[in-house]
């Protein structure tokens, strides 16, 4: 006879902490009910009043209580360039922001993530500095073939490359020789390969068209910076990719998607069963070419915002499931290298901070266009887990996975102050924009880390593998 202490109807009764509220998102409904946690794992998930005697409980009445945030796409920059990010601030943001797992890019840290050596020196900066769980994407770049089993078996979670110029000489672009090289080795092993798509043709015929030395107003408008990155450039580089895939039996993921143009290639390779998935991020679903002023180098990116056809064309596709995933691509740097007193859009470093505002950045845009919650902890939370492996034990309120929970108030309302980020650098495109969304508190593995502006006395992030997770 089957034991009914052990249904989620009738909870176990040896529970360190119960978090109860009344709208829960679960993998299958938002409804009341009470999550059980013992040893940091969700035990059982049962009706609202169902709590265990003795056990702690924590009330998040009528807020949302949702899965922590996975963000598959972050720039920590440590060790290295530690001056840009850190282990410490961006987990702390991290904390802030409802986000409880961060898959950390391979550039921009000096060495980058492309060797097995380089990865054990990756681990071991980030020993000791981390609120939330952190783990690592490798890299591919020209030449690096047989160090891709190694950074496997060692515990990353896939593979990174550009196929334009990446920015930093650590980490050079790959052409389709050498991504013919790589994909056998990727299929072997069953990785998947992540890809900044854009290919440099496109763009060094739009440079050709500017003008040899531009004015000092012509590099302030983001117009120009607009027409230096065209969506031939990511359109053709997602050809080149779902071709190559194709050919290979080979899965790939196409991060940040700025284009709307490539979304009939993605349909296209998804009913052909090409192995693709695809993230946006924040930046692209929010603003708006038309809107960005004249030197405000903080919204530069690349790919670069588009206009606002283009967005709302990107949350058609989210919407209707051809976009997988949104993932912040948070990308700073020391104030310094924006430019922003000179303002040019040309020579400033791209990327963009946002990583603690990601929650409120897309819930306010979503709700905007009548998405519900449980649309964006999909989006946040379960489809960037299940893109690294870690579905079973992160991205969703269920038995068996980490009791990794963000309790959330999706009608209360704010500004961007940003003195109230703990990213390292406060430069941001958000600032001073009115979002919805404010983060009460964050559990990690059951344990509350941030609370109302208060974070937990020490950090209990733990390194995550592959494998091992």
């Amino acid at each position: 006879m089957p034991n009914p202490s052990n249904s989620p109807t009738n909870p176990v009764t040896s529970v360190d902490l119960a978090v109860r509220g009344r709208r829960v998102i679960t993998p299958e409904e938002e409804r009341p009910a009470a999550i059980h946690i013992r040893a940091g794992t969700i035990t059982a998930v049962s009706g609202f009043n169902e709590i265990p005697a003795g056990c702690a409980v924590h009330e998040a009445g009528d807020f949302i209580v949702m899965p922590g945030i996975v963000d598959t796409h972050v720039h920590i920059n440590e060790p290295g360039r530690t001056e840009w990010e850190g282990f410490s601030s961006a987990t702390r943001a991290a904390a802030a922001g409802g986000i409880t797992t961060l898959v950390e890019m391979p550039l921009n840290s000096i060495p980058a993530t492309t060797t097995a050596a380089a990865y054990r020196e990756k681990l071991a900066a980030a020993s000791g500095k981390l609120w939330v769980d952190v783990g690592f994407w490798g890299g591919v770049v020209p030449g690096n073939v047989s160090e891709l089993r190694p950074l496997w078996e060692a515990g990353v979670f896939g593979f990174k490359c550009f196929l334009v110029p990446s920015g930093v000489e650590e980490f050079a672009r790959v052409s389709e020789a050498d991504l013919c090289l790589v994909f056998p080795e990727l299929v072997a092993l069953g990785a998947p390969l992540l890809a900044h798509a854009e290919v440099p043709g496109p763009i060094d015929e739009a440079l050709k068209k500017l003008p040899q030395s531009p004015s000092r107003n012509y590099a302030r408008s983001y117009a120009t910076w607009l027409a230096s990155r065209p969506c031939e450039a990511e359109n053709e580089a997602i050809a080149l990719l779902v071709r190559l895939a194709r050919e290979f039996g080979a899965r790939i993921h196409i991060v940040h998607l700025s284009s709307s143009g490539a979304v009939p290639q993605f349909v296209a390779a998804k009913q052909d069963g090409v192995h693709v998935s695809v993230e946006t991020c924040p930046h692209y679903l929010t603003f708006a070419a038309e809107e960005i002023a004249d030197g405000a180098t903080e919204f530069k990116c690349a790919p670069p915002i588009r206009e606002r056809d283009n967005r709302e064309k990107l949350w058609a596709a989210l919407g209707d499931g051809t976009i997988n995933l949104i993932a912040t691509d948070h990308s700073p740097c020391p104030p310094a290298m924006k430019l922003t007193e000179d303002g040019n859009f040309l020579r400033s470093w791209g990327g963009i901070a946002s990583l603690q505002l990601s929650l409120p950045a897309v819930w306010t845009e979503a709700r905007r266009r009548g998405y519900a919650v449980a649309r964006v902890a999909e989006w946040l939370g379960h489809a960037p887990a299940r893109l690294a492996g870690l579905d079973k034990r992160k991205g969703a309120i269920r038995v068996g996975c980490d009791a990794d929970l963000v309790i959330w108030n999706p009608d209360a309302h704010f500004r961007v102050d940003p003195l109230q980020l703990h990213h390292r650098h406060k430069l941001t495109p958000y600032a001073g924009k009115a979002l919805y969304g404010t983060v009460e508190t964050t559990f990690l593995r059951g344990r509350k880390i941030f609370h109302r502006g208060d974070f937990s006395a020490a950090p209990i992030g733990q390194l995550l593998r592959r494998g091992a997770a």
